[in-house]
């Protein structure tokens, strides 16, 4: 507290004209990479919960099928929260091959079968899934290269 001009009374210092520490979000790449790494876990978030989804209404009972679709629920939100909370590329990189994979298998199985099984393309389930492992590609490759160029920006 700092001393008030009149005997007696004092005031709170003014914070806001202290200086504020610098934080990842706070040059407009770092923001961008902030941003993208939000939307990369929410993609990534998306696609394992309707992974488990299918997996609770049914898909539990396809042998080899149905243990995938919980491990991609499990792995999707491992590598959620890795990406929100560990600032490496690693997270981004696990995203990217998360999202690739599922998206490949999909396509597989709609195609050419998968494990025995032809799946029929569409459906509310499939297009958000599809929909969601793309994004999380795109989003995760932004992130990727904000963080690198922040990076280049920081050292320069």
């Amino acid at each position: 507290m700092t001393a008030h001009p009149f005997p007696g009374q004092t005031t709170q210092p003014d914070v806001a004209a202290a200086p504020q520490p610098a934080t990842a979000a706070a040059s407009p790449l770092g923001a961008t990479a902030t941003t993208a790494r939000a939307l990369t876990a929410a993609s990534v978030l998306l696609s394992a919960v309707v992974h488990l989804e299918l997996w609770a209404l049914g898909m539990d009972a396809v042998p080899i099928i149905g243990p995938a679709f919980l491990v991609n629920a499990v792995g999707g939100l491992v590598i959620a929260l890795a990406v929100l909370l560990w600032r490496s590329a690693l997270p981004l990189l696990a995203s990217i091959a998360f999202g690739v994979a599922t998206l490949g298998a999909y396509i597989m199985s709609i195609t050419v079968g998968l494990f025995g099984i032809q799946e029929e393309p569409g459906g509310v389930a499939a297009t958000l899934s599809a929909v969601s492992e793309v994004t999380a590609v795109l989003f995760a490759l932004v992130a990727l290269l904000a963080e690198r160029r922040a990076g280049r920006a920081a050292q320069a």
